[in-house]
């Protein structure tokens, strides 16, 4: 019995995505896509989840980017329908309200890194590899790069990393600001859940709201995001988590938040 493209496990409010086609490389083709969608959606209206983290299957590849074996056929309509497809299901992670954690496990490129991009933040194994090589193919980045990697390191790193279609290093991207922490593959999955079990017990209402008043906000002037931020800081005052979080630090008391 063939085991699905994408394998989900929940435990303790954690649930780590995993993105099976190892003989592929993880590579990304439409019923991936859509696969990986379906799940992304179940898992956003899933209340005993409360964060995501989304690795690749096998030890050489998080996901080495889109499968060219189904793209090389395509017509110019056909390969728009398939950037809009990745950027539907890359949307749908960066506007999840959930936290959602890239833990990166190896190759890293084309769709793979946007994919890795569109989350919250990323670990990555010692052999990680990142790049957006579309450029050696014809092409250009087809699943959000050319808009989200400048806005996280940049215009001037972007353009050299996009131009030259070279691959950086898990150390060099964590250098650059692509990359949070550097780990051994054999304790990524651990260090993810790590993070993951520190941030359950914090206030993941509040986290949640931050999480979309920094989406928001990169997307808006300045002076509109600051206003944005206070009226959702004002408005988390009307809340329970607000109470007893205040409350349990004079108290001097563990802090026993809603998250639901």
């Amino acid at each position: 019995m063939n085991e699905p493209i994408v394998k989900t496990n929940t435990k303790n409010e954690i649930c780590t995505v995993t993105i099976n086609r190892p003989e592929n490389l993880n590579a990304l083709n439409s019923e991936l896509l859509d696969a990986l969608a379906k799940s992304i959606e179940e898992i956003s209206t899933d209340n005993e989840i409360k964060i995501v983290i989304i690795t690749g299957s096998g030890d050489k590849a998080f996901v080495a980017g889109a499968d060219i074996s189904e793209m090389t056929e395509m017509n110019p309509v056909q390969a728009l329908h398939f950037s809009r497809k990745g950027q539907g299901l890359l949307g749908k992670i960066e506007s999840m309200e959930k936290v959602c954690i890239a833990a990166v496990n190896g190759y890293a490129l084309g769709g793979g890194f946007e994919l890795a991009l569109a989350c919250d933040f990323i670990y990555a194994s010692s052999n990680a590899q990142f790049g957006l090589p579309e450029v050696t193919l014809g092409i250009i980045p087809g699943f959000g790069g050319t808009q989200n990697l400048p806005r996280l390191i940049g215009p001037n790193r972007s353009r050299e990393l996009i131009f030259s279609g070279k691959m950086l290093s898990a150390e060099q991207a964590e250098i650059w600001g692509i990359v949070n922490k550097v780990v051994e593959q054999d304790t990524l999955l651990a260090e993810a859940k790590n993070i993951a079990t520190t941030m359950l017990k914090n206030g993941l209402t509040a986290i949640g709201f931050a999480k979309e008043t920094i989406r928001s906000g990169l997307n808006m002037p300045k002076n509109e995001a600051i206003l944005h931020e206070s009226s959702i800081f004002g408005g988390l005052f009307s809340t329970f988590d607000q109470k007893e979080g205040m409350s349990a630090f004079l108290e001097k008391r563990k802090a026993l938040f809603s998250n639901v």
